[in-house]
């Protein structure tokens, strides 16, 4: 599997010297700290480490899946995480896959750091994912980044469909980046993680959707053990750590899971609101939104120009939505994304106000058609 040359980087020795220095002390040996340029509070490492190991034993409890501890690496937030992952896995030039409609900023940071974008369209054929099947159709890949549940679509890749996919990347070199960031954030069926077939793939997650510390800035990544190096000096010199105090309080949010399913709960009834509401109004056609909390919605019986339709809801009703062209530049124009997060009041009124709204809309396109 490749290894980029822009991972390896010289590393930040100072770091070097302070990992040294807290496994001397971890032995009970004494140290005088005069290798960081930081005031004489105690370092974060002792937090990071019990952030490590409260993740292992995340995996373990949710997943079933043993993972060392030095496989985690805590970040300073998920796109963090994905540039990290980006440098240290790809040269310039590289082509790497992702599906259409999906996150934007997965194709603008590849794009800034000169790595191709290799756009796949995926629709309901293909449940709005990417399968082997399809990359078979994109030549020579270097790598795929996949996302279940995925936003904009809230869609998910099942277990057997997920080690196909790792089967599938490992027999050609391609290397796999998992965004799992709305794991937990499910609503039939749990999601799988793709570290349960392999350890040469990247997992990225976050502490900001499931756990609800939006804000913190603080994720985390599974690195395999030839990207390791080259991820931890790149983080050295991008970010040194991830602050301290989000670190101390994201460890006991791991003991919150019955409030944290309550959150998911909510979002449950929120979309099936919004679903039924906007299938009254005369939208029927939607991913399906199987995690994370958004609807992306097909707007295309009432207009193709969704960055339109988004600005005239805004200003007629003050329900502020997404243009689909945010997550797919090639046929986004005739779709928008709904987030349902918020409390279960304002998802009923923002639906209130699009039935009365959608109507309107459908009457002046019609009256646009007879006038031409």
């Amino acid at each position: 599997m490749q290894v980029s040359r822009r991972g390896l980087v010289p590393p930040f020795i100072a770091m070097d010297v302070l990992r040294a220095a807290n496994e001397r002390e971890l032995t009970g040996s004494d140290v005088i700290h005069l290798e960081l340029g930081q005031p004489g509070s105690s370092a974060p490492e002792p937090v990071l480490e019990a952030a490590r190991l409260a993740l292992t034993a995340h995996y373990r409890m949710q997943y079933g899946v043993a993972v060392d501890p030095a496989e985690v690496v805590v970040t300073t937030g998920s796109s963090a995480a994905f540039q990290l992952a980006f440098l240290a896995a790809f040269e310039p030039g590289d082509r790497v896959a992702l599906a259409v409609p999906g996150y934007p900023a997965y194709r603008n940071i590849l794009a800034a750091l000169d790595i191709e974008p290799v756009l796949m369209k995926v629709g309901e054929n293909v449940h709005y994912q990417p399968t082997a099947e399809l990359l078979a159709h994109y030549g020579t890949l270097d790598g795929l980044i996949i996302a279940s549940p995925a936003n904009p679509t809230g869609t998910m890749i099942g277990a057997a469909d997920l080690m196909r996919l790792a089967a599938y990347c490992h027999d050609r070199d391609i290397r796999l980046i998992s965004d799992e960031i709305y794991h937990g954030i499910t609503y039939e069926t749990t999601a799988a993680t793709v570290r349960a077939f392999g350890r040469e793939m990247v997992i990225i997650n976050s502490f900001s959707k499931y756990f609800c510390m939006t804000g913190w800035r603080l994720g985390w990544m599974l690195v395999p053990p030839d990207l390791a190096r080259s991820v931890e000096c790149l983080a050295q010199n991008f970010y040194i750590s991830p602050p301290a105090l989000s670190q101390f309080a994201a460890i006991p949010v791991f003991g919150c899971r019955g409030e944290l399913d309550g959150h998911v709960a909510r979002y449950r009834a929120n979309r099936d609101l919004l679903i039924g509401t906007l299938s009254a109004a005369g939208l029927t056609r939607f991913a399906p939104a199987e995690g994370a909390f958004y609807l992306y919605a097909d707007i295309s019986s009432v207009t193709r120009d969704s960055e339109e339709f988004c600005r005239r809801l805004l200003i007629e009703t003050g329900v502020a939505v997404t243009p689909g062209l945010d997550f797919d530049p090639i046929d986004g124009g005739g779709w928008v994304r709904f987030s349902f997060a918020g409390s279960t009041e304002q998802v009923a009124e923002a639906a209130r106000r699009l039935a009365d709204w959608l109507p309107r809309l459908t009457i002046d396109k019609n009256k646009d058609l007879e006038q031409k």
